[in-house]
């Protein structure tokens, strides 16, 4: 499979994941849609890796060239859980937190307890993009929801806490 062809599924599986139109996805990242047709058709001619870039962070994907890894390397410690991360993201300037069973309960059942509301609504419309698809994935493969569904109960969830993140609407 060619890099473009690579590029092309990813930004179609994605966008359809989180429930955005290709018009919606253009505007998150400063491209036209035109642009974003004919990436996710694999017949753009020129795309600049400051465009492509700027496409794959609105969607909380990314581009990385990375020497092989050593035994050692792929040994390490894994990386925090994203619900963990969202967590501790979620309540920086709250007394009160949410947990990362708390914040999982709530996007897989989009039912919020009126106490976690501050924290879940900043969740939603502070986290970066890559950290609410490292959520997702966690979601996909912890608990057999579709992405797409994941997404969508987030976007519920959004449209209900009054977000005005670009993203929701």
């Amino acid at each position: 499979m060619s890099n473009l062809q690579e590029l092309s599924q990813a930004v179609r599986l994605r966008r359809t994941d989180m429930g955005l139109t290709q018009t919606v996805l253009a505007k998150l990242s400063g491209l036209s849609r035109a642009t974003v047709n004919q990436v996710e058709q694999g017949s753009i001619k020129d795309l600049s890796l400051t465009r492509a870039s700027r496409l794959l962070g609105a969607l909380g994907l990314g581009m990385a060239v990375e020497p092989p890894r050593t035994r050692k390397q792929a040994a390490r410690a894994p990386a925090a859980s994203a619900l963990s991360l969202a967590a501790q993201m979620a309540n920086v300037s709250f007394r009160n937190g949410i947990s990362a069973e708390q914040l999982q309960d709530v996007i897989c059942h989009t039912s919020v307890p009126m106490h976690l509301m501050p924290q879940v609504y900043t969740f939603l419309e502070e986290a970066p993009v890559s950290l609410l698809a490292r959520v997702v994935e966690e979601l996909h493969s912890d608990c057999a929801i579709e992405r797409w569904q994941i997404w969508q109960n987030m976007r519920d969830l959004a449209r209900s806490l009054k977000s005005s993140r670009a993203l929701w609407v």
